[in-house]
């Protein structure tokens, strides 16, 4: 194929896009400002650079990291086969010996065909035949220019999210579904109320709550600016979230008959209805505390948290208004974008959306349809998350099951289920990479 790319950004998602448009035979640059520059929370010269945890989480087929990272393999990552070859002992979890795991991937993508790495600040498109844009999180200030221009007031430059919950796992004999006054759909939220006694425990928890570190890059006045932690408000008074995200005016519980002391409200995060956002409980408590505090409520006490709250910098765009699910800009379709500059969470999942960024950059290129992955798998369901326009208020996710379909046969126990579902995503993989040839 006499075609050539430009790939923006040396991370997980952009190596994993430059080796799927070698592949193919696309002349590919990869761009990386390192070590002409470095980001605040960069510090190696290698590509793909670890900057949290070293682990890529879960390896067991049922569950959702376990099973994002059989499908990636399945389609040729490259991550996944250096994190295989560089691992640690670290549980059921696959770690990795974080300077081994980039040395390889860097090694790999140098000697890899087809691929130039150019190291050196973007300021502008570079001229290809197409681009991906995989400048992660933390996009530069010289890139950021082209990013507005782009996405307009698609860009967000702050993530303030609430913890999203799995829908089969809330509770229903403690919740019901109403919106406030009976004004739009019945199901458009569901309640989670307390008496009093329930809300005063809770509220004690709330204020005590261990909150998470800030790091530096992130204490900035305006990360957050109409977007006050749950946490922070509660502290202004024992009423105040009652006044604000938790008022139960305009609800009535049908097992009462009479307005709850104090509501939270969960919102459909998807389409499908299986994922649910808890209304204006944007954190910055630790993860561990938001899975204590909040399942003290009773309508989650059981509750499973596909993804915690989180407030810090992190430069993402409006992906449902923008992306079609190929990651491919819909007013410029030779515009692709990738990793978690699209709403993604997490190093796989950054990765994941590279592989299938450059998989379908490549068949834009040889006028091939885009590859739409079946929802049944862990990745055709992200994809489709950060292009699914029914989204209220997007905000990042990472893999998830509840962010699958749920099967046809009911499977109480959650173990169960998941390896069900996990089975599932394989087989419906399988029937696709054979009918495609991938």
């Amino acid at each position: 194929m006499n075609k050539t790319a430009a790939v923006i950004g040396g991370g997980f998602a952009g190596v994993e896009a430059a080796v799927q448009l070698a592949r193919a035979g696309v002349h590919v640059d990869l761009y990386e400002m390192k070590p002409h520059r470095f980001s605040p929370a960069h510090s190696s010269e290698n590509l793909a650079e670890l900057v949290c945890s070293n682990s890529f989480k879960a390896e067991r087929l049922a569950s959702a990291a376990g099973l994002l990272k059989t499908e990636m393999e399945r389609l040729g990552s490259l991550c996944v086969e250096c994190a295989k070859k560089t691992k640690v002992p670290a549980g059921g979890a696959l770690a990795v010996d974080r300077d081994l795991f980039s040395a390889m991937v860097t090694q790999r993508i140098e000697q890899t065909e087809n691929i130039t790495v150019i190291r050196r600040e973007v300021s502008a498109l570079p001229q290809a035949d197409c681009v991906i844009i995989a400048a992660g999180p933390l996009a530069s200030d010289a890139l950021s220019p082209v990013l507005n221009e782009l996405c307009g007031e698609g860009l967000h430059f702050f993530d303030a999210a609430a913890p999203i919950v799995s829908a089969d796992s809330i509770d229903p004999a403690f919740s019901f579904a109403q919106s406030r006054y009976d004004r739009g759909g019945e199901d458009d939220y569901i309640n989670c109320p307390m008496n009093k006694e329930e809300y005063e425990v809770f509220y004690e928890a709330l204020i005590t709550a261990e909150g998470a570190h800030l790091h530096e890059v992130d204490k900035k006045k305006d990360v957050y600016e109409g977007c006050m932690p749950i946490e922070v408000l509660a502290k202004r008074g024992k009423d105040a979230i009652r006044y604000g995200p938790m008022k139960p005016v305009g609800l009535i519980d049908p097992n009462t008959g009479h307005r709850p002391w104090a509501v939270l409200q969960l919102r459909k995060e998807n389409a499908q209805g299986t994922l649910y956002n808890l209304v204006g409980f944007q954190t910055n408590l630790k993860f561990g505390e938001q899975q204590r505090v909040f399942s003290m409520i009773p309508a989650l006490k059981n509750a499973k948290f596909e993804r915690f709250g989180v407030m810090h910098r992190n430069t993402f765009i409006d992906s449902p208004r923008l992306l079609n699910s190929a990651f491919q800009l819909k007013k410029h379709p030779h515009i692709f974008f990738a990793g978690q500059i699209t709403g993604v969470e997490g190093y796989m999942e950054s990765a994941a959306s590279g592989l299938l960024a450059g998989l379908n950059a490549a068949r834009f290129l040889s006028g091939k349809s885009p590859l739409v992955l079946p929802a049944q798998t862990m990745l055709g369901a992200l994809s489709a998350y950060i292009a699914d326009e029914s989204v209220k208020n997007f905000q990042p996710m990472g893999a998830a099951m509840g962010l699958l379909p749920p099967g046809q046969e009911k499977i109480r126990d959650r173990a169960a289920r998941y390896e069900k579902l996990s089975l599932r995503s394989l087989e419906a993989l399988d029937s696709l990479i054979a009918e495609e040839r991938i």
